[in-house]
């Protein structure tokens, strides 16, 4: 009778979880499905692994008030970038951004993502330069540092930096310390961990400290220094990312830049800060955190953020123009190649068109169900002349695009269903021709320690890797 009544209760949490996922799961039936399948068959376990990493049904509550802040702080300044791209005679400020100036009016309509010009962009590869970098601003900081970050670990690096911040805060200067609760305590950090600098008189905030939600989380990667020096890209704040960790050799990409563009960062952070904290940056002049950055450079630039609290998929879809804006070539670096059908499609059909289009992923997985399915979905684009490689020095981690080596992206955001739909990301695109041949520069050295994937080797792959790829793949919608 007892189990009678077990299983009775079961099937009722079944159904109305499976009511649950098809209402609001509803503008993504391919994850509604995945869903599905997992919740019948495994009972009242799958129920549990969709509260853990489903879609939360309470996303629009928990979001709708930063999607407004966002939407309201944005509005006047991009209807009046609007009014002047959308006239038909409006020239852009160099050959490149004029060549891409629908790519740019999509992420400026899909996003409010502004474009600002005047920019010098400064690439790094490499964990040590970057952080190199990020110290010398930090010891150079006069009035505010502000760092926004998925993981700061408590380790060698992350205490450096955490030290550095408290030294300037004693200094006088503010410092507001900005990370993804989940991502951080994963590493060994927590409140604890940050008492130097709080004890120093810098600030702390703490981005959705539910941690028992896998899902929207902050994975942005935003450093800004006196509003003048701004820091994008993929690398976190560890050991992990000096190639110290378990994984080896670390090859990530970030941008160092200068110009009107870190006004954009700024502003980005502050959103972020609002959200948590309630409050915005301050006191002091609005000068001291947006200050006239003049003309350090010529790259157009815009910041694009994406999350669940965007209505579009901004970042996605600003990759999905670029590749049917190529013309020659695509390169992408990503740990995690899980794209859904239209970014597919966007590869295959430029691939088919004879643009010569490469993808480049790790050797060695971090989360093996991920690279699993990356090699599946990589294994359908090669009959379509897609070429695709396998970094063997170590782990790659940049998250990268670049089209015929004049434009591109760099951030935060993978290719996957995670960082299109579930978290929170920002990434830089630029419109530059030494930018984009630098960036594809870095991309040709890396395929000298590369492997790559031929269709006559991946069709020759053993069967149980076949049905790891199966397994891998049918659960990817999940995210």
């Amino acid at each position: 009778m007892a189990l009678e009544l077990i299983l009775a209760i079961i099937l009722v949490l079944n159904v109305i979880s499976a009511v649950t996922i098809v209402f609001f799961e509803r503008r993504n039936p391919t994850a509604a499905l995945a869903w599905l399948v997992v919740l019948f068959s495994l009972p009242l376990v799958g129920f549990v692994f969709y509260l853990f990493f489903g879609q939360n049904y309470t996303r629009q509550k928990m979001f709708v008030v930063k999607r407004e802040e966002d939407r309201r702080f944005l509005q006047e300044v991009f209807l009046e970038q609007y009014r002047e791209f959308a006239d038909p005679h409006y020239r852009f400020s160099t050959p490149e951004a004029e060549e891409f100036r629908e790519t740019i009016f999509l992420l400026l309509q899909n996003n409010r993502a502004f474009l600002t010009g005047g920019n010098r962009v400064d690439l790094y590869t490499q964990g040590k330069d970057k952080f190199d970098a990020l110290f010398a601003a930090i010891r150079g900081a006069r009035h505010h540092i502000h760092l926004e970050y998925f993981v700061i670990n408590n380790d060698e690096l992350g205490r450096a930096v955490v030290h550095a911040l408290a030294e300037k805060a004693r200094e006088g200067v503010e410092v507001r310390l900005l990370f993804d609760a989940m991502g951080t305590r994963a590493g060994g950090g927590s409140r604890k961990a940050f008492s130097e600098l709080t004890d120093a008189g810098g600030e702390i905030g703490v981005f959705f400290p539910s941690v028992y939600r896998v899902n929207y989380r902050n994975h942005r990667k935003i450093a800004v220094i006196d509003g003048t020096v701004g820091f994008i890209g993929g690398f976190n704040i560890g050991d992990d990312y000096l190639g110290k960790g378990p994984l080896g050799p670390w090859r990530d990409t970030a941008f160092r830049i200068t110009g009107r563009a870190v006004q954009l960062l700024q502003l980005r952070f502050f959103l972020d800060w609002h959200y948590v904290t309630g409050e915005y940056p301050g006191p002091g002049p609005r000068s001291h955190y947006f200050p006239d950055p003049g003309d350090r450079g010529a790259t157009p630039v815009q910041v694009v953020s994406g999350g669940p609290d965007t209505r579009w998929n901004p970042i996605k879809e600003g990759y999905i123009k670029l590749i049917n804006s190529a013309r020659e070539s695509v390169y992408i670096q990503t740990p995690y190649f899980v794209p859904d059908d239209s970014v597919t499609d966007a590869l295959r059909i430029a691939a088919l068109s004879g643009v010569d289009v490469r993808v480049m992923i790790p050797c060695k997985p971090d989360h093996p169900f991920v690279y699993w399915a990356s090699l599946s979905f990589i294994g359908d684009l090669l009959d379509a002349g897609v070429r695709a490689y396998t970094y063997d020095d170590g782990f790659l981690h940049a998250k990268t695009i670049v089209v015929d080596g004049k434009a591109g992206s760099v951030g935060s955001a993978n290719w996957d269903v995670r960082s299109f739909r579930l978290n929170f990301e920002a990434n830089a695109f630029f419109y530059d021709a030494a930018v984009g041949a630098e960036l594809a520069r870095a991309f040709e050295e890396d395929l000298v320690v590369s492997t790559e994937i031929t269709l006559e080797g991946y069709r020759a792959r053993p069967r149980r890797v076949r049905m790891k790829e199966s397994v891998s793949r049918l659960f990817s919608p999940l995210g």
